[in-house]
């Protein structure tokens, strides 16, 4: 059994922030909104939690007209590149920019219709302080949808799934995904920390060979 290795939590290197953003992530992004577009519809506003450089947003909004979103990140290297991926976007007065650790959100409860994350879990060494948070925010009623990556069972498997989905990447890049792929959760470590939270643990469930997705509404 693969035993989880953390990375750093905050990719605050400039040269491996841009490595991450020049990456082809088209394909998840658009999936994962196009999941999201299908729990119904999002009004109101998004708390994106590790936005990165704000890919996820950018493609919300332009696939939804009237969607705002505040976007969050503990770093400030993925910050700077989504300020200007913003920027180019044209979509400065729809998605707000913070510098905000997810662990300790200066924000007050049952505030947002929906809070997404895609990739913040496998990054933070405790995820409980960030589901625990994200869930507070929600407003009674509002949708979570967390996706993160699934951690494989062995090397063997790992270097399987890098071989698969960064066929082409750099060599660097290579190397960000497999040690993501190590800092994952198990599907079953996830719903344990659901379950936690008083949450049913089926509302996590596998969505691909390397993802796993927690989809719930708060009552």
């Amino acid at each position: 059994m693969l035993e989880r290795t953390l990375e750093p939590e905050v990719m605050d290197d400039h040269a491996d922030a841009l490595a991450y953003d020049v990456m082809d992530h088209a394909e998840v992004n658009r999936a994962f909104v196009d999941d999201l577009r299908m729990l119904g519809k999002i009004t109101g506003e998004v708390l994106d939690v590790g936005t990165g450089t704000s890919q996820i947003p950018i493609t919300l909004c332009r696939c939804l007209p009237s969607a705002r979103v505040m976007a969050i990140d503990l770093s400030a290297a993925m910050l700077d590149l989504a300020m200007a991926n913003v920027a180019h976007a044209g979509l400065t007065e729809r998605i707000t920019l913070r510098h905000v650790d997810a662990k300790r959100l200066p924000l007050e409860n049952d505030r947002f219709d929906a809070v997404v994350s895609n990739s913040i879990v496998h990054h933070v060494a405790d995820p409980m302080d960030v589901l625990r948070e994200a869930w507070r925010v929600l407003r009674p009623g509002g949708h979570i949808f967390f996706r993160d990556l699934m951690r494989p069972r062995d090397v063997v498997r790992l270097e399987a799934l890098v071989e698969t989905h960064a066929l082409d990447a750099t060599p660097r890049q290579r190397e960000l995904f497999a040690d993501s792929l190590h800092a994952a959760l198990r599907l079953d470590e996830t719903r344990e920390l659901i379950a936690e939270l008083g949450i049913s643990p089926e509302t996590v469930t596998a969505t691909s060979d390397r993802h796993w997705t927690w989809s719930a509404v708060k009552s």
